[in-house]
């Protein structure tokens, strides 16, 4: 993977970690965002956010008022001093924010989904200086999303961030995007260097949720967080119920606490050091039965080849998932864990078995 240019610090002299990102989700009005920007200025935020180009599901929605708001972003920054941010999903729009002064922009999900789109983008921010950020795709594609961020990265762009902003699903869920955390985690492995920003309101959904997965992604050691803000927020054009009102989004962040990447705390240190060598000594266990486990299982796939009997037992694979998940809760596990692994378990033991059926 080529990582060149090395990111630099994201938004250079703005701030410290965590960056607090707000504003809008659509630029409705001129009186919209200069009122909301104004109920901002005092609330310590890095960016001012709003949707100017809107790329909708459906034909019909309000899909943003385009270039002519960009004037009113401008306004926001001469009047408050606000740094701006805004979408871009083509070159147009690249050369649009630019020409306005948009201070940072952002590449949404649906193009980042779609690789001719970000390189369009990226070919526009030839030569440009300005901080970039990633969201994932919509799709759970952890290499779309690292792809996305290749590409910019070779378009020359040093400020280079990453928005974490959940995955769709299918079904109902109290997510409008699943989090999907492991995804964002392998992410950062990938970039360790790269500024993470979580972007609570599509996640949720909900404003119920917001502090609740806000503060789980500063727990996560993110460098911070997107929150739409809306004077009235059940009036808004667009994403209602995501929305909080300029005090409510003041109380929500008061009320959450960054957490430190590490510490030199030789105490601490000593402490942490004893309990990863005992978790390190658990895992050699676990692997060690699972080894166990799958040689089991090659011997069942000899057995079943010579009997002719097929692989999937679909009567024994429930009867172990509902036992498992059953144990797993008297001893206060989740089911989603408990679920998850028997699943990968099981998945690798079929594997296994049909490679004894082949015979190799």
């Amino acid at each position: 993977m080529n990582t060149d240019p090395k990111p630099a610090p994201f938004f250079t002299g703005q701030g410290t970690r965590p960056y607090w990102i707000a504003g809008p989700c659509s630029a409705e009005t001129e009186e919209q965002v200069m009122e909301t920007a104004r109920d901002l200025a005092d609330a310590g935020i890095d960016l001012f956010r709003a949707g100017v180009w809107k790329p909708r599901t459906r034909p019909g929605d309000f899909e943003g008022n385009g270039t002519t708001s960009l004037p009113w972003l401008r306004r926001v920054k001469e009047e408050t001093g606000l740094k701006v941010c805004t979408e871009v999903a083509n070159a147009h729009h690249v050369h649009e924010a630019l020409k306005y002064g948009v201070d940072v922009l952002w590449i949404g999900a649906r193009s980042t989904t779609n690789p001719f789109s970000v390189q369009e983008i990226a070919d526009a921010l030839q030569g440009a200086d300005v901080p970039v950020l990633v969201k994932n795709p919509i799709n759970p594609d952890i290499k779309l999303w690292m792809g996305a961020v290749e590409r910019i990265q070779r378009a020359g762009i040093t400020q280079l961030g990453v928005i974490h902003r959940g995955f769709s699903t299918f079904g109902k869920d109290k997510y409008r995007n699943q989090p999907r955390w492991q995804l964002a985690i392998e992410l950062k492995q990938a970039f360790p260097d790269m500024a993470f920003i979580c972007d609570s309101s599509h996640i949720c959904g909900s404003r119920e949720l917001l502090y609740d997965v806000s503060q789980k992604a500063l727990d996560l050691n993110y460098d911070g967080i997107m929150l739409e803000v809306h004077p009235r927020p059940d009036e808004a054009w667009s994403d209602p119920a995501q929305q909080l009102t300029p005090a409510a989004y003041k109380d929500v962040k008061s009320r959450l606490r960054f957490r430190l990447a590490t510490t030199d705390d030789a105490d601490f240190l000593g402490s942490l050091e004893a309990l990863r060598g005992q978790i390190d000594e658990i895992d050699d266990e676990i692997l060690a039965l699972i080894e166990a486990r799958m040689k089991l299982c090659d011997g069942i796939g000899a057995y079943k080849k010579r009997n002719n009997i097929a692989i999937l037992q679909t009567n024994r694979w429930g009867e172990i998932l509902k036992s498992g998940i059953a144990k797993g809760k008297r001893k206060g596990l989740s089911e989603e864990l408990i679920s998850g692994v028997l699943k990968a378990v099981h998945q690798e033991s079929i594997n296994r078995q049909h490679r004894i059926m082949k015979g190799e």
